[in-house]
């Protein structure tokens, strides 16, 4: 196990939402001591060095790459007209850049460093250390395939996209004598060790995808990283191959991230490596994660909750290592989630530090289910103690945990094993949950596409955009085309369709935006964008846009799904967001509607977005991944990132009666009456939800400025009657589920950090914390609901069975948040 401590490293203390939390200054600290000898800052400084742990790598095995396609991408030949529509010069900025167009040769030969440097700065964006973040400098950094050799980090920008060819990837190579930290750097430190834009729980909405990331040529003996990713949501790494050392001392590392609130990662291969991954952020969910050869897979610093699903490890020393502990000998990990997995030929598959004394009292926790293990030394040991939890061997764990356990009652302290979670057959493959990766076209030819500038639509934030836009979807559609939404902001009027059979990817997040009259009606909702009319079927395809408003738009409802899509066959949405508020062309900006704490009324103009979306009780098997469903607390194109107050009503509404629902790291923030909420319907798979509470709350409560959907809104008057109820009980519900079965939650993070924008009430020995409650279901008609991996901030009552509170705070508390590691309702 790790001792660590404290550095005087500078770190960034004022985040987006002006939230200093002390025990996350502490972990990162921690882990950047531990791993100081890895990076510079941005003037080519090294930190203090610390010694890293004496370990050994195993020898190489096979670190050949699959055979790879030799064919082009039709995203490379497409004509790209996309705009930054509220950007100073729309007309000249350019969304698409080409390296090769910079000057990069990507022949294996050529130092291709400063040619992809000015692919992604060209245009005055938002570079680190000189931006606080912005929504019009948004770019996607294409990379042909080829060799592209590199001898310092390539930084990347804010809202950029890195995107190489899916059908050859490119691989970015360190040259022997690189210098950096990463070969891609997501967030370059600044002088003095500070983070930019704010610090990574204020880094959006951007991807690196399709590569080949390989640091062989630095000597073992040397310090290398590959990717430097502290980031938060409306962020992704997927389809990267990561190539390292396995020579005996390796001291290479495939991926690290400090800092931040995720977000998503999946099919990520590593090979060699004294780590695979290094991995401390808040939450997070990854996926389809394989490593081979490395000394620890995953080297896991701090967190408050993690989701691991479907992980290969194979050849390892240590598979999943979250024995690490401070100076005061607490633990820094908070919990994780993990299943659907497989490790073979490890020493060791899990590394604990938990004991039935550990501090803080839910601090490493563990859940391990559907764990198949294949020449296994040891399943789980304490790297404290040096005993072991569970023999290895050949097996599969069903499932295990460490930590505390409610039945729905509790605490009941647990390290053992555990009856698995009942899983409904509809929502698996081959015994696992179902899994699908954003699409990426490969196999089509650019005639297959139909782009929406081509097709009369206009995407300059101005121009009435409705006509245009169903125009070509409905034709794409009936044609058995992709829509390509070009790079723009599409102001629409009315509602927009989506018929079945659509297939619809965006070029660096466009946006959809709802504007005018027919959104406005709080008492007549009206969807933004209706996917599928009610009783319609077939299957959709969407990704990487967005859907905001524009103005006071208090009926609009921004996403509708009301398709049923055939079994085995779901529809799925990958990298689609909403945002309502706090960028140029909102007008919910600072200007418009800045915070209010001494205000007592709502100001009704800066009411906007009835609910984020409803998945309808028509709709059936949809899977969505990495969809951030987002009422903004702060201007992003402000240099100050000033707080905010937009209201939107409510967040993620499901009613689907057939059900078959994948929620793969979502996350619904700031809305007024509540974030998920799950109504007559059944068969949902959730992992690592992520959740927060509006800040102005309760001022104004969550009865306004929304009035009560009786049919489907909780009912404060009856959890918190206004006679007796305390001021803080009136407060946006994290999660709701009401008479609905098989609802499976594998990690949530629910946070409320402010009462009324003061933080005070959520930190660390609050006397009076943000909210009464987080998460309520009903005693009479809820079947099967289950919870591995709950994490609370700011809420006395962790959950509610009706009025009933069943778990508090004050038993549970972790390393900042209040944890349990399994929930079932007992029914």
């Amino acid at each position: 196990m790790r001792f660590l401590s404290i550095v005087g490293l500078v770190l960034p203390l004022a985040l987006a939402e002006t939230l200093v939390i002390p025990q996350v200054q502490k972990a990162v600290r921690l882990q950047l001591e531990q791993f100081s000898e890895y990076f510079v800052d941005a003037a080519n400084g090294t930190l203090d060095s610390a010694d890293i742990l004496d370990t050994r790598a195993r020898e190489p095995e096979n670190n050949a790459l699959e055979g790879r396609q030799t064919s082009s991408y039709w995203y490379e030949s497409i004509s790209h007209r996309g705009i930054s529509a509220f950007h100073t010069s729309p007309s000249t900025y350019k969304v698409y850049r080409n390296v090769k167009d910079y000057g990069a040769k990507g022949d294996g030969v050529t130092d291709d460093t400063a040619a992809i440097q000015r692919a992604i700065s060209d245009g005055n964006r938002c570079a680190p250390g000189t931006c606080a973040s912005s929504s019009t400098t948004n770019a996607v950094v294409y990379f042909p395939s080829g060799t592209y050799i590199v001898s310092s980090s390539i930084v990347s920008y804010y809202a950029t996209i890195l995107l190489g060819n899916p059908n050859n990837l490119p691989v970015l190579k360190a040259k022997s004598n690189f210098d950096g930290f990463g070969i891609i750097d997501g967030a370059q430190y600044q002088p003095g060790g500070v983070l930019p834009y704010g610090g990574a729980t204020n880094i959006f909405w951007r991807q690196v995808r399709n590569f080949v990331i390989d640091t062989t040529d630095i000597p073992a003996s040397r310090e290398a990283t590959g990717i430097h990713w502290p980031s938060s949501q409306a962020t992704s790494l997927q389809n990267i191959v990561f190539m390292m050392s396995s020579n005996s001392g390796t001291k290479h590392q495939g991926l690290f991230i400090e800092e931040g609130s995720g977000g998503i990662m999946n099919d990520l291969t590593f090979y060699g490596g004294l780590y695979g991954a290094v991995f401390g952020n808040q939450q997070y969910t990854v996926r389809n994660l394989k490593f081979y050869d490395a000394v620890v897979a995953i080297n896991q610093i701090w967190n408050w909750g993690w989701t691991f699903q479907g992980i290969t490890v194979t050849n390892c020393t240590v598979g999943l290592d979250m024995a690490t502990r401070d100076g005061d000998l607490k633990e820094t990990v908070g919990s994780a989630v993990f299943f659907d997995s497989t490790f073979a030929n490890t020493k060791i598959a899990f590394n604990i530090s938990r004991t039935a004394t550990s501090l803080p009292a839910t601090g490493g926790t563990l859940a391990i289910e559907n764990v198949v293990l294949q020449n296994v030394e040891t399943a789980i040991r304490n790297g404290q103690t040096k005993t072991t939890l569970l023999a290895g061997g050949s097996k599969t764990i069903t499932s295990w945990v460490s930590g505390h356990v409610y039945r729905p009652n509790g605490p009941n302290k647990i390290i053992g094993t555990q009856t698995a979670f009942t899983r409904p057959a509809s929502l698996l493959v081959g015994g696992r949950f179902y899994q699908k990766s954003k699409p990426s076209y490969g196999d089509l030819a650019v005639s297959s596409f139909s782009s929406v500038r081509a097709g009369g639509a206009k995407g300059d934030g101005k121009t009435d955009d409705t006509a245009a836009l169903q125009s070509v979807i409905t034709a794409a559609a009936s044609a058995g085309r992709v829509v390509y939404v070009d790079a723009g902001t599409y102001k629409v009027t009315s509602t927009l369709v989506i018929p079945p059979g659509s297939r619809i990817v965006g070029e660096g997040y466009p946006v959809i935006m709802s504007s005018g009259s027919f959104f406005n009606n709080v008492n007549s909702p009206m969807p933004v964008v209706k996917v599928g009319n009610l009783g319609q079927t077939g299957r959709v395809e969407w990704s990487d846009m967005i859907v905001s408003t524009q103005g006071t738009q208090a009926g609009a409802v921004l996403i509708q799904w009301n398709l049923a899509s055939p079994s085995g066959q779901p529809s799925g949405m990958w990298d689609v967001h909403t945002r309502i508020g706090g960028f140029k062309g909102s007008n919910l900006s600072y200007a418009d509607c800045p915070a209010t704490p001494s205000q007592t009324t709502a100001n009704n103009n800066c009411r906007s977005g009835n609910m984020a979306m409803h998945v309808t009780r028509t709709a059936s098997n949809l899977y969505m991944e990495n969809v951030w469903l987002w009422t903004a607390d702060h201007d992003v194109d402000d240099a100050s990132l000033r707080q905010i107050t937009v209201y939107s009503g409510r967040g993620l509404l499901v009613e689907s009666a057939a059900g078959n629902i994948w929620l793969v790291g979502t996350s619904v923030e700031h809305h007024v009456r509540y974030q998920y909420l799950f109504r007559n319907t059944k068969n949902i798979y959730a992992g690592q939800i992520q959740t927060e509470t509006p800040y102005y709350q309760p001022n104004p409560t969550a009865r306004s400025p929304f009035p009560l959907n009786s049919t489907s809104d909780p009912n404060f008057d009856v959890s918190c009657p206004k006679a007796t109820a305390a001021a803080n009980c009136a407060v946006a519900w994290g999660l709701v589920i009401k008479a609905s079965s098989n609802v499976l939650i594998y990690g949530a993070g629910l946070y409320s950090f402010f009462s009324n924008y003061s933080t005070s009430c959520s930190a660390a020995g609050a006397k009076t914390p943000c909210q009464q409650g987080m998460v309520l279901y009903d005693a009479a008609a809820t079947r099967n609901f289950r919870i591995y991996g709950l994490n609370t901030v700011g809420a006395y009552g962790m959950i509610y069975k009706d009025t009933v509170r069943m778990a508090t705070y004050d038993y549970n508390t972790n390393v900042f948040p209040a944890s349990i590691i399994s929930f079932d309702n007992a029914i």
